[in-house]
């Protein structure tokens, strides 16, 4: 019976990541219970196709621990010669009344936020990303930011 459920697993998860044809990264990392201001999550991209566009998103699970009503980002693409981009960046990521956005059929939400459009690579990149929440009128940073628990990256090929 143990087999039998296994290869069933198995069978899903194969049909639910083929369904998935422009992604050509995709990756999570955990930040555990709370995201510390100093911590910073980064990514290794794979070397890509440099006559192909591609679609940038950063990917976000909270749950409903997360207290406020947006999320701001400080992301850094960093490329094979040294220069890096960095973006502040906001996202909306819950209600006026406190509902989250994302997707999930429990208290865990999943959000795609875009971060770039119809980027070409050259070479091996990295991106670093932080969290930079400040609560109103203060200004030091969200120590341990609540309710974040995973923080990842995502290339998607462009058609």
């Amino acid at each position: 019976m143990r087999i039998k459920n296994s290869g069933i697993l198995l069978l899903v998860a194969i049909l639910l990541f083929s369904c998935d044809k422009k992604r050509v990264f995709d990756q999570y990392k955990s930040v555990g219970s709370a995201w510390h201001k100093d911590s910073i999550v980064s990514f290794d991209l794979p070397v890509l196709d440099s006559t192909k566009k591609f679609n940038l998103f950063v990917n976000i699970r909270d749950n409903n621990n997360y207290p406020f009503n947006n999320l701001f980002l400080i992301v850094a693409l960093e490329t094979p010669s040294g220069f890096t981009k960095v973006d502040t960046l906001e996202y909306q990521m819950a209600e006026p009344d406190g509902t989250l956005l994302g997707n999930g059929f429990s208290d865990i939400k999943e959000s795609k936020l875009y971060y770039k459009e119809d980027v070409k690579f050259t070479g091996k990149y990295k991106v670093h990303i932080k969290q930079a929440v400040r609560q109103s009128g203060k200004i030091p940073g969200v120590e341990a930011l609540q309710g974040i628990t995973d923080v990842g990256f995502r290339i998607e090929q462009k058609d």
